[in-house]
């Protein structure tokens, strides 16, 4: 998505619906159009149960797996597979392939954009393990230790850009988008004047405003709980229901990545936060103070304080938190979008409201970019039985 004029994938949701047909017992079901946001909150069991039943593998050779991976989301045309396009499935299932030596169908849990990234997004895939001496020999399934390491072995041979972080063996009939039970998203924003880093290039939205998070707060507010979200709901949405209901939404000051203590920091041992999940606390004024300590000041010849030189002056970095089952198409962007809004004065928190309840995407501030959205976790009720890797 950092093309907003290509062909819009998924990210906070999926654009799928199920296709009954019979495939070859290798490759499950595909799942065809239906957002995976039209999983409405009410109605969701009975969607899972109808998708247990239909894509089930009927090969008992076959296992099934579990599989985490991040992945920088710049590098990528999207997670899902697309011709002449490098996507996160279509690597995938490249690396599968010159693992286990056949074919194999990855599906994700939420199909992210072009330009989102992935601190843990979750896929599951069928892998039969025949024997390479003994052509047509089934063998014992691979231990989830073992797939974890030949995966990122051939990855990390190629980009080096995505990266499997866990494994586990679950059911036939557990499916990694209707089985999750919830889904984390975080947005960074890097608020100041000062031209971005070249650490910091397409890994957030650089705001040059300096933003009110008091005021955001208060945004978040009234957003978050059970809403019509249709004026968070991109035109391209496919879901059958507007209505969501946010778990949480907040936003938080951290330190800024990658960080790197200050000679006074260094003097007073003080404790570096860790972005992006660390809370400030209420005292929003002395947390701002404590992060920007780390830029050493020298008194000039007129008296005045001035920056040592070779210091780049840091920006603030705000992180957007959004957590809910399911989220409309462009959902958590167009949220963002209202919130830096809100942060920059462009808007007040009532006018929030009154955009919420307008109920009309030509209400919203325009969409924040794709760079700064991050799908942080997927949740799901895994069985007991499931074997987690090392």
């Amino acid at each position: 998505m950092t093309n907003d004029q290509s062909q819009p994938l998924i990210s906070e949701t999926s654009k799928h619906s199920l296709d009954l047909r019979p495939e070859s017992p290798l490759r499950p079901s595909k799942l065809a159009k239906v957002n995976d946001d039209n999983i409405a909150d009410a109605g969701n069991d009975v969607v899972e149960e109808s998708v247990s039943r239909t894509i089930m593998n009927p090969n008992p050779r076959l296992q099934r797996y579990l599989i985490a991976i991040e992945y920088i989301g710049t590098r990528f045309a999207g997670a899902q597979q697309q011709p002449n396009c490098r996507t996160v499935v279509g690597v995938l299932e490249e690396a599968f392939k010159k693992f286990v030596g056949q074919p194999v169908s990855v599906f994700c849990s939420s199909r992210t954009d072009a330009g989102v990234h992935a601190l843990s997004n979750a896929c599951h895939v069928d892998v039969e393990r025949i024997s390479k001496r003994k052509p047509g020999e089934v063998l014992p399934p691979h231990e989830p230790l073992v797939v974890k390491r030949a995966l990122n072995h051939f990855l990390q041979k190629n980009e080096g850009d995505i990266m499997v972080i866990d494994v586990r063996r679950v059911p036939a009939d557990f499916h990694a988008r209707y089985k999750a039970q919830e889904r984390t998203y975080f947005y960074r924003l890097l608020s100041g004047p000062e031209p971005v880093s070249s650490f910091e290039r397409d890994r957030a939205w650089h705001v040059p405003e300096n933003l009110d998070l008091l005021a955001m707060q208060k945004a978040c507010n009234i957003l978050v709980g059970r809403h019509d979200f249709s004026s968070f709901r991109a035109a391209a949405c496919q879901a059958n229901s507007p209505i969501r209901t946010l778990e949480e939404l907040n936003v938080t000051e951290v330190v800024s990545t990658p960080y790197f203590p200050s000679i006074s920091e260094r003097l007073k041992g003080s404790c570096v936060m860790e972005d992006p999940t660390v809370s400030l606390g209420s005292d929003t004024s002395h947390s701002h103070i404590s992060l920007n300590t780390n830029e050493e000041k020298l008194e000039g010849s007129n008296g005045e304080a001035c920056q040592e030189f070779g210091l780049r002056k840091r920006h603030r970095c705000f992180v957007v938190t959004a957590r809910a089952r399911s989220f409309l198409y462009h959902q958590v962007r167009l949220l963002v979008g209202v919130l830096k809004s809100v942060g920059a004065g462009d808007l007040t928190v009532p006018d929030v409201k009154h955009i919420l309840e307008a109920k009309s995407i030509a209400a919203a501030s325009p969409m924040a970019p794709a760079c700064g959205l991050y799908l942080g976790h997927v949740k799901y009720n895994l069985p007991p039985e499931t074997c987690q890797s090392q």
